[in-house]
């Protein structure tokens, strides 16, 4: 055979092999279905989401309901509901059971309103507080005004925004009213005579300058700083305060601390939807003799089971197979979301369980003992991913002798100190405070002196984390702290 015989020879054999043929080949993968996805999904989530989900759940799902045989939200030390005995419940058992029960049409209910006596808190109820919209209303009610003028007022009071500064142009107020602008003028004037002092300002300017005059405080050398040197107020230079109002350096230092006295913001310490927020703890962590008992708060949070009455309407209309099959799937889908909650709860405890065994010495001393933590040692612990540890803490909180804190506060990096010891960023950062507090306001240390400090308590750290763990904790460079 000659080379070109055998190289189109080779060429033939190649081409005849290609084409399309069937192989039976085993290979594993994970497959997210629907139930894996919400079980995710309710593990992420903390007390107050996890009882919304519940509520719609409720809803949707007619063979759920809230258990009634045991007082709501009654859960088991593993973070269980008391009552299932049995987390592996399937759809056969629970048809057995229900088939025995007798049928009480009372049982179809949700959620109870309970109207005894040892419901009764008053924690259940909240203080009303005026918005400071309604505030400034009132205070308009009673103001010596005309009604004309009274009408301009209530127009500006509703262009005030939630921090207490008027959020339109008074030549656009004047326009939309068809008032003279010195009409209008002279109303906003009469509302920044309203408590809280400050507020109808339509600058930072303004509002320190109205509450200044109210306080009888408004002399030339502030006027100067407020018009002219506001950028060295920013940066603390009060040297060149004095310099340039021609007062003395403690003179000026007493101008800066009066004007960082005042309220920038004067309509922030009102109500506002968008700034009340409610922490709902997780897990809570109790001292006892034996050391430290963590359990699942249960503030709220409904026992489920299923209805007996969707079994009697199931054997009632057996003979209905698109009806049979709508219950079987409600069935499985309310068996699941229990399941997923149980399993929820149970992570949590895990995960919290381990963070205060691994933390003991800062439950029983203080922020000083915190240890540095990572979220693959926790995962190692418990048996878990990572990525299960960081959903399990993410948003949730934990009550402690402590305070009610972020399960993500435990897990902090650290540094070695010259005895090898690990010690978290949290408490370096206490050191950090303790330090400052000591220093002398008129010389004040520097992030050098702080680096040579903790040096010579054994912690070797950079001037670049030493200023990053400043800034963090809101403490201004040396500088800007520094007071005549």
């Amino acid at each position: 055979m000659s080379i070109l015989e055998g190289v189109f020879y080779t060429w033939y054999n190649t081409c005849m092999s290609i084409g399309y043929e069937l192989t039976i080949e085993q290979s594993q993968k994970l497959s997210m279905t629907p139930e894996l996805i919400q079980a995710i999904q309710i593990l992420q989530f903390n007390n107050e989401e996890l009882n919304e989900y519940i509520k719609n759940e409720l809803l949707e799902n007619p063979v759920l309901e809230v258990a009634q045989s045991t007082e709501k939200g009654s859960l088991n030390d593993d973070g269980s509901n008391q009552t299932h005995e049995d987390p592996n419940l399937d759809i056969d058992r629970f048809r057995e059971t229900l088939g025995e029960a007798n049928y009480n049409s009372d049982d179809y209910r949700q959620w109870i309103n309970s109207d005894k006596k040892e419901d009764f808190s008053y924690e259940r109820y909240v203080s009303f507080r005026y918005s400071l919209i309604e505030h400034l209303l009132q205070q308009l009610q009673f103001s010596k005004i005309t009604e004309k003028q009274a009408e301009i007022g209530r127009f500006l009071i509703h262009n005030i925004d939630e921090i207490g500064y008027l959020a339109i142009p008074i030549k656009e107020v004047s326009h939309i009213m068809a008032r003279d602008e010195q009409e209008v003028e002279e109303v906003l004037k009469v509302i920044q005579t309203f408590d809280p002092p400050g507020v109808g300002a339509r600058d930072l300017k303004e509002t320190l300058t109205i509450q200044l005059k109210q306080r009888g405080k408004y002399t030339e050398p502030i006027k100067y700083i407020l018009e002219k040197g506001m950028e060295d107020l920013a940066a603390n230079k009060v040297s060149a305060l004095a310099k340039a109002t021609g007062i003395s350096g403690s003179q000026a230092q007493e101008l800066v601390d009066l004007i960082k006295s005042l309220e920038p913001k004067p309509g922030r310490c009102y109500d506002s939807d968008r700034t009340i927020k409610y922490v709902i703890p997780d897990v809570v962590v109790e001292g006892t003799e034996d050391g430290y008992k963590t359990s699942i708060y249960d503030g709220g949070t409904p026992a489920l089971t299923l209805s007996s009455y969707y079994d009697k309407v199931r054997r009632e209309y057996k003979e209905d197979p698109e009806l049979t099959k709508y219950l079987n799937e409600r069935v499985s889908s309310a068996l699941w979301l229990i399941k997923s909650i149980e399993q929820r709860n149970k992570t949590i405890l895990s995960v919290a369980n381990a963070i205060v065994d691994y933390q003991r010495e800062y439950f029983d001393k203080g922020e000083h003992y915190l240890k540095p933590l990572t979220l693959k040692q926790i995962a190692e612990e418990v048996g878990v991913h990572e990525s299960t540890v960081s959903r399990t803490v993410n948003g949730k909180y934990m009550q402690t002798g402590r305070g009610v804190l972020e399960m993500r506060y435990f897990f902090t990096s650290g540094i070695k100190a010259e005895g090898g010891e690990n010690l978290s960023s949290s408490s370096i950062k206490v050191k950090i405070k303790e330090l400052l507090r000591e220093e002398n306001p008129k010389k004040p240390f520097s992030d050098q002196n702080l680096v040579d400090m903790l040096k010579e308590q054994g912690f070797d750290i950079s001037r670049r984390t030493v200023a990053k763990y400043r800034d963090s904790m809101g403490i201004l460079p040396s500088s800007k702290r520094k007071r005549f």
